[in-house]
């Protein structure tokens, strides 16, 4: 039996928890410091079994995934450092940095077991372990990122238990990963924050400013909204990433401000024809590391009772509506309906049904 220690069962923790359990040779053990959460874990039935003791989850373990905190999990490694792990155990993480995470546990030396990096490249709006799926990693990228160091032989048996999410494994340096992942989640979060708090300012004077924010602003603006604390300590995890993205963007935003001076017209179509050539050739339908929405927006006239009879009609064919919002401002908004979905299926479901009621559906 192959024992697998979870430690910090909520979104992604309990979404691996899915994965494994129920296999026939896993046995899936959760962690919580929280005897509620212990209870939970078991009463949902994420687990096989849970404890509050890091040492009963972890001594005779085979792999262990911390799903804790970024800022975090320096000092789970240096609690797992001190006890007798198993020869040949695996302990991995979850987290969105890497490089700082494997030099502590390159530091802490935590043979007989071996580090290697990971982060599934997935989320989702919600947390938690109700939130937990066993389709969370389904077709995302999970990047692992072992060093020069480490055992193939270790790199491939956390590869095949990683076949069970059902993610596509990718190995990458953890600098690498930290510089990549910086440019492509990172930087756009800090942009996003920046960004609301600059109109924030402005709305102080006039509160025009949200009114009219609905739609186009809020859309791209929307992982402003992600959780402080978990963002707080992963943007100071990768400082040194960061300060040089920010080096470039601002180096990016000053051409923008001379081509403004200069009245430099063909420079700003430029601009905007490069970044659309690329964007447009980015994989879509793709888990990354900013989640997707699944929303349409559809043309409604009016009248009463017309939303009610397209929830209903979606309703009576079983496709889940997630959410749905009437848009007052029409900038950058090709409808007046927002419907949000939470799996790309029942967005393809409900567009062919709209469009069967002769319904105007855009994206």
């Amino acid at each position: 039996m192959i024992k697998i220690a979870i430690f910090g069962v909520g979104l992604m923790g309990g979404s691996l928890a899915l994965c494994f359990k129920g296999k026939s040779d896993l046995h899936v053990v959760g962690h919580s410091t929280r005897l509620s959460s212990v209870h939970k874990y078991i009463e949902r039935g994420v687990v096989d079994a849970a404890t509050t003791s890091l040492r009963e989850a972890a001594e005779d373990a085979d792999f262990i995934f911390l799903c804790v905190p970024v800022g975090s999990l320096n000092d789970y490694l240096e609690q797992l450092s001190e006890l007798e792990l198993k020869p040949g155990c695996i302990i991995t993480d979850v987290g969105s940095t890497k490089s700082s995470v494997t030099a502590c546990a390159r530091r802490l030396d935590l043979s007989p077991a071996v580090f290697i990096g990971g982060h599934p490249m997935a989320g989702s709006e919600r947390s938690g372990v109700e939130a937990a799926s066993s389709y969370l990693y389904e077709n995302a990228f999970y990047v692992i990122t072992p060093d020069h160091a480490t055992p193939n032989e270790a790199v491939e048996r956390l590869r095949q238990l990683l076949e069970l999410t059902k993610a596509n494994v990718v190995v990458v340096d953890a600098d690498e990963h930290d510089d990549i992942v910086g440019a492509i989640s990172h930087l756009p979060h800090m942009i996003a924050v920046a960004l609301t708090n600059q109109v924030r300012k402005y709305n102080e004077d006039n509160s025009l400013y949200s009114q009219l924010a609905a739609g186009g602003f809020r859309d791209i603006t929307r992982i402003a909204s992600s959780d402080p604390n978990v963002w707080r300590d992963i943007l100071v995890n990768n400082r040194e990433v960061m300060l040089r993205l920010i080096k470039d963007w601002n180096e990016g935003i000053q051409q923008f401000s001379d081509m403004l001076t200069a009245g430099d017209i063909e420079g700003i179509g430029e601009a905007f024809r490069t970044s659309g050539e690329f964007r447009n050739s980015l994989p879509e339908r793709r888990k990354g590391m900013i989640h997707s929405i699944y929303e349409c927006y559809v043309d409604v006239p009016d009248h009463p009772g017309i939303i009610g009879r397209i929830t209903t009609e979606l309703g009576n064919r079983r496709i889940n509506l997630s959410n749905i919002q009437i848009i007052e401002s029409r900038e950058d908004v090709p409808g007046i309906l927002r419907l949000s979905f939470r799996t790309q299926d029942d967005l393809d479901q409900a567009v062919v049904a709209l469009g069967e009621l002769q319904y105007s559906v855009h994206f």
